[in-house]
């Protein structure tokens, strides 16, 4: 059967992340930041609980998760199928692609309801853009029987795209959402980064779960500038703020019951560890993930996932932390370009 234009646009997607991978990681941000070892941690590994409360009824077992990649196509279904399997598999948590398409193609539903299928009863977040609907956003979490919703906010990749949304007043149906669905909401960039600004927005429209997506993973203005024939949009392929500077940004406001997620440019545990310092209480991971997949198989990602929940482990232990909310007290320095940033921003 012919994919629809929809379905299309989805794989484009999928080849072009792939095509400029290597590109995009030339700059790893995160090694801007640097942490202080401590010779005397005082405790065993033993000790360390990955488990991480996000709100009062969402729990993930480990402070890293799959975060959204892909869905609508019949190449979405076989990775979405995989990366459910090893979610499942590994107790991780797992973010679908955007289930907006489904509105608009209901035969692409089997690429998003296959995640469920195969991961029956862990955690799941359904994705949707953020000027969802509340019937649509109702829709997506039952059918998903989803724990949790993330609404992305993609400014830059729909400006850029050339048969994206130009109306981007989301406010108002964000805060809309969060007072009507009965599970938490997760407002996601889609690798952009946040300011201080945007964050206390959010907060003022009743968000509490944020999720900053800097730049430094995949890059949607490079992606959306290669599908766009008619306008060049390469002065944009640097837009928007890191991963660790979205973080410091966070970090700079008072956060009250706000919790901040970081994805973007997580390549590593250390990592993942590293965002924790900076404050995120729980980190997602879509294009390192992917990559692997794509390039070296099922069998390498199943034995990375492995490998990164040990060494998370380990790496709390060998900083004194029993826990990854315990990382906001472990000293660290910044590189000379990111203090940099922090200092002209009035972030330290």
């Amino acid at each position: 059967m012919m994919e629809s234009r929809h379905a299309q646009r989805k794989n484009e997607h999928l080849s072009l992340a792939a095509k400029y991978y290597d590109q995009v990681h030339q700059h790893h941000y995160f090694d801007q930041v640097r942490l202080i070892h401590d010779s005397l941690p005082e405790m065993t590994t033993d000790d360390v609980d990955l488990h991480v409360q996000l709100a009062d009824n969402l729990e993930i077992e480990c402070p890293f998760y799959i975060e959204a990649m892909t869905g609508g196509s019949d190449q979405a279904l076989k990775i979405n199928r995989q990366l459910a399997q090893l979610a499942h598999k590994h107790h991780l948590a797992m973010a679908t692609g955007s289930l907006s398409i489904i509105s608009k193609d209901p035969q692409s539903f089997s690429s998003f309801e296959i995640i469920r299928k195969e991961n029956p009863d862990g955690i799941i977040f359904a994705n949707l853009s953020a000027n969802a609907s509340l019937d649509q956003a109702i829709n997506a979490i039952s059918l998903l029987k989803a724990n949790a919703l993330e609404l992305h906010i993609n400014a830059a990749q729909e400006l850029i795209m050339p048969e994206g949304d130009r109306d981007f007043n989301w406010l108002d149906n964000i805060q809309y959402l969060v007072s009507e669905l009965e599970v938490p909401v997760i407002v996601k960039e889609v690798g952009f980064g946040m300011s201080k600004t945007t964050i206390a927005k959010l907060q003022t429209h009743d968000v509490h779960l944020i999720n900053v997506s800097g730049r430094g993973g995949t890059n949607f203005a490079a992606i959306e500038n290669r599908r766009n024939h008619d306008i060049n949009f390469e002065s944009l392929l640097d837009w928007g703020q890191t991963t660790p500077e979205s973080l410091l940004e966070a970090h700079s406001i008072r956060r009250g019951k706000t919790e901040i997620i970081a994805s973007g440019g997580i390549i590593s545990p250390l990592d993942v560890i590293k965002a924790g310092v900076l404050g995120a209480r729980a980190v997602g991971v879509a294009g390192y993930f992917l990559n692997i997949l794509q390039n070296e198989g099922y069998e390498a990602l199943d034995q990375t996932l492995s490998e990164w929940q040990v060494i998370v482990k380990r790496l709390l232990a060998l900083l004194g932390c029993s826990s990854f909310t315990e990382l906001s007290r472990v000293e660290y320095v910044l590189g000379t370009d990111l203090l940099s940033y922090a200092r002209q921003r009035h972030l330290r």
